[in-house]
């Protein structure tokens, strides 16, 4: 096994090489080869870290659906926090890393998926409920009849 290499957080750069590393991006911001490679390594985190040592078993009170990346809620919450993990027990980080991240990252996320109202509402173990999303209304901008609040002391158009 090759040992870790340390990358210069000012430069982006791996000792002894000359180009430089990209910074990961939160996955909302990645598309098509770019999503599915940050999704991929999600789950490899998920599936042999997050889950076998924080993981608890699937109730009503505490959901966990079993394709967790078809909520784009939990990729984005699970990717943040992976990206936390990274930042904070990686090599260079603090001894304290780990209790912030604890404390401030997997806590937090952890409770906001597994809440009985969240994501995973509906999903069983071994069984996915599909999610619809809250309608949207669109507001034109230009249309003649919108109002602005009078708290905001704008005239109306």
């Amino acid at each position: 096994m090759e040992p870790a290499r340390e990358i210069d957080t000012e430069t982006a750069q791996v000792p002894g090489e000359n180009e430089p590393v990209e910074a990961p991006r939160f996955i909302l911001y990645l598309e098509g080869p770019a999503y599915v490679g940050a999704l991929r390594l999600l789950t490899l985190w998920t599936h042999h870290v997050l889950l076998p040592v924080y993981g608890r078993e699937a109730t009503s009170a505490a959901p966990w659906c079993p394709t967790w990346w078809e909520h784009p809620e939990a990729v984005a919450r699970l990717h943040a926090l992976w990206m936390a993990w990274g930042a904070l027990t990686g090599p260079g980080s603090d001894m304290a890393g780990p209790a912030v991240w604890h404390r401030d990252h997997l806590s937090p996320v952890m409770e906001a998926l597994r809440d009985p109202q969240g994501p995973f509402a509906g999903c069983k173990e071994g069984k996915h409920r599909p999610k619809s999303q809250p309608s949207v209304e669109t507001l034109d901008p230009f249309a003649p009849d919108i109002t602005i609040a009078a708290e905001t002391q704008t005239p109306e158009i």
